[in-house]
């Protein structure tokens, strides 16, 4: 009588555990699902737009400048939240030899580029980008 009541006994303990086990997954994944990925803790909000209307640009000319002082142009074909850009048919353009401030006219062809995101900071439609002057300016200056 014991022989037969012990299996029952350890099918009815296992489904006890997968029970349990189940019930604890059902949870994390509950809550996960309501988490942020801002790693916050903070319940999910509205997906934010991004005030850069990149998607307009795509298989546009785009000139891109880096954190570093490097300029460079090319096709814009694809972008993503990071701001990381892939530009095709890139040219970067070259410094000046004695003034590394200054950008010349010379180009570099680098042909299909990942920029990475964090080390952009202008990005600007190739054919309307002018030099303006300064209204922050007086006059007298």
């Amino acid at each position: 009588q014991t022989t037969q009541s012990a299996p029952a006994t350890s099918i009815a303990s296992r489904e006890l555990r997968l029970l349990i086990f189940d019930n604890r997954l059902d949870k994390q994944r509950q809550r996960l699902n309501n988490m942020s990925s801002n790693k916050s803790g903070h319940p999910a909000s509205k997906k934010k737009e991004s005030i850069l209307a990149l998607d307009k640009m795509i298989d546009g000319k785009i000139r891109v400048k880096c954190l570093g002082g490097r300029e460079l142009k090319g096709t814009l074909r694809g972008f993503d939240e990071l701001v990381n850009l892939v530009l095709d048919d890139c040219e970067e353009f070259l410094r000046d030899p004695n003034d590394p401030n200054s950008i010349t006219d010379n180009t570099r062809k680098l042909g299909l580029v990942v920029c990475r995101g964090t080390q952009v900071s202008l990005i600007s439609p190739e054919d309307g980008m002018e030099e303006i002057a300064n209204p922050f300016l007086g006059d007298d200056e």
